[in-house]
């Protein structure tokens, strides 16, 4: 093999393929990182068995090849280059990597030994790119991250012809995202659990580009088979594939369905500036308390005796109902700056019920306005001490 590529752009393809690297490999070929040269560039791999990553860049291709190195070592050295075009000339043993007066020597690992990369499922959709990416992010930010607890570490994916939902959960909040994509053919359904890191990772990873390419084993079976993501941009192309999760996920939707008691509507910038100043002096595990007035809300926090904060906000409080039924909530703090930063909207829309229930959190294009349904938040409220 002998290549010759830009330094920038091996770097970056290097530093995204070596994400897929396992910390602890179940064997010690799977620290390898794939280099295969043809007419089409240079293709870069990785693959730990349950998730694979690969990156197709140009390159003047002198000698076509194959060859296995350390991907950890390679991503080192490729992030330390000068700003130089990076020569590479392999035989069966070593590869020899120049750029400027640079020069490395890396040994080759067996490349029959490598297990097959996983084939691409059959395309299911495409969607934009950022819309993709905001999307992920505002529902990730709810997933679990116990890996003892693995259902609840995923993102499930549940498509009904042009409508793409995202939804995850850690058992004390829960997010949902509603957009349209284009699916590859009409009424095409399917539900699927992915691992969360890994789609947010990947997500994050394909906004270069115009769309997303998203290819799903929807089987009968829930959470069987393998995810595809394909994206195209000005740093090559870039595919990532995982197993899909195989538990059931929960049926938490209907926790969704909030018949709101009392509504809350704060301006959202405001209200997440005073709740990162009044978390402050929050204890560890102790609730942030809001005070449901008539035209405001109050937010408390304290540290036992040692520093107490409040601070009043102006908002819209509208009661259903002969009387109020709710007039104090409690939150984790650390969950309602998730949420108010993942709402995306001006304006904050709260539904409560009852002390103790759960309560829906909506953005609000402006204060007056309807909800904006497509993004829902719902957090378990804290238990209040007396």
């Amino acid at each position: 093999m002998k290549i010759r590529v830009e330094r920038d752009a091996l770097a970056d393809a290097v530093a995204w393929v070596a994400r897929s690297l396992p910390n602890r490999p179940t064997a010690p070929i799977l620290a390898g990182m794939l280099l295969e040269a043809d007419g089409d560039g240079l293709t870069l791999s990785s693959f730990d068995t349950t998730t694979s990553a690969k990156v197709t860049l140009p390159a003047s291709v002198s000698d076509e090849g194959t060859v296995l190195v350390s991907g950890r070592l390679l991503s080192d050295i490729a992030r330390s280059l000068p700003n130089k075009p990076v020569d590479m000339v392999a035989d069966h043993s070593k590869v020899e990597l120049t750029c400027g007066q640079a020069r490395f020597t890396l040994q080759t690992l067996p490349v029959d030994e490598y297990p097959s990369l996983p084939d691409m499922p059959t395309q299911t959709g495409t969607v934009d790119a950022s819309t993709f990416e905001k999307a992920v992010g505002q529902v990730f930010v709810a997933a679990g991250r116990d890996e003892l607890l693995t259902v609840f570490t995923g993102v499930k994916i549940e498509i009904n012809g042009e409508s793409l939902s995202l939804l995850a959960t850690d058992r004390y909040r829960m997010a949902l995202k509603e957009l349209t994509w284009n699916p590859s053919a009409p009424g095409v359904e399917g539900n699927v659990l992915v691992p969360g890191k890994v789609l947010a990772d990947t997500a994050k990873s394909m906004t270069s580009g115009d769309d997303v390419t998203i290819s799903l084993s929807t089987t009968e079976a829930e959470g069987e088979g393998v995810a595809g993501f394909i994206g195209e941009g000005a740093k090559g192309s870039r595919e990532a594939t995982t197993r899909l999760l195989s538990q059931a996920f929960p049926k938490v939707r209907h926790l969704m369905d909030v018949n709101a008691t009392v509504s809350v509507r704060v301006n959202t910038a405001d209200l997440l500036a005073a709740v990162k100043r009044v978390s402050l002096v929050a204890e560890r595990n102790t609730p942030l308390r809001m005070r449901i007035n008539e035209d405001h809300i109050a937010l408390e926090a304290a540290t036992g005796d040692q520093a107490q904060a409040s601070e009043a906000i102006e908002a819209q409080v509208d009661i259903v109902g002969d009387e109020q039924s709710i007039t104090d909530a409690g939150f984790n703090p650390h969950y309602l700056l998730d949420a108010l930063t993942a709402l995306d909207a001006p304006y904050a829309h709260f539904s409560f019920t009852l002390p103790g229930k759960p309560c829906l959190i909506m953005g609000l294009a402006t204060v007056d306005g309807d909800p904006l349904v497509d993004y829902r938040h719902v957090i378990m409220l804290m238990r209040l001490p007396n």
